[in-house]
């Protein structure tokens, strides 16, 4: 399985369009080669250089999106995505672009093929869809990114 991005590649900085900084709308994203009988999909992006200052768990989960129907191929810049859409560190269920208080950080999008459907209502945290997922993960592949802020 893999997923990739023509706004910016493996490991590469992502756009500042997408961040705190530009309009703060999702990346598009491809999706390919979902194994045979996957279920559903799951995308989960976050950024684990947080200072602990900030969050002592040195986390921010920026997207969570769950029960993505798994023929699904690309996810648009700018559109809500299919799937159910889980809450954010923020505590909104959509997507919050990067926006690093201190320096570059790296953000991760986590795409898991899963052989079900997971049983949760709208607004789940990344912590009941991780708990939901155990074992039932077919594979996972992920697209980091990295970012800082021009205006710190």
């Amino acid at each position: 399985m893999k997923l990739t991005s023509p706004a910016f590649s493996q490991g590469e900085t992502i756009p500042s369009k997408y961040t705190c900084e530009g309009e703060n709308n999702n990346p598009p994203l491809t999706i390919s080669d979902v194994p045979t009988g996957s279920q559903s999909l799951t995308l989960i992006m976050d950024d684990p250089d947080v200072p602990a200052y900030i969050r002592p768990d040195k986390m921010y989960d920026h997207w969570v999106i769950y029960n993505i129907p798994p023929d699904t191929h690309k996810i648009q810049e700018m559109a809500k995505p299919p799937g159910i859409e889980g809450k954010n560190t923020e505590g909104n269920a959509s997507y919050t672009g990067p926006c690093p208080p201190d320096r570059e950080h790296r953000y991760f999008f986590k795409l898991y093929a899963l052989d079900k459907k997971l049983d949760l209502p709208r607004g789940a945290t990344k912590k009941q869809v991780e708990e939901a997922m155990q074992g039932h993960v077919i594979t996972k592949t992920e697209l980091i990114g990295r970012y800082e802020k021009v205006n710190t």
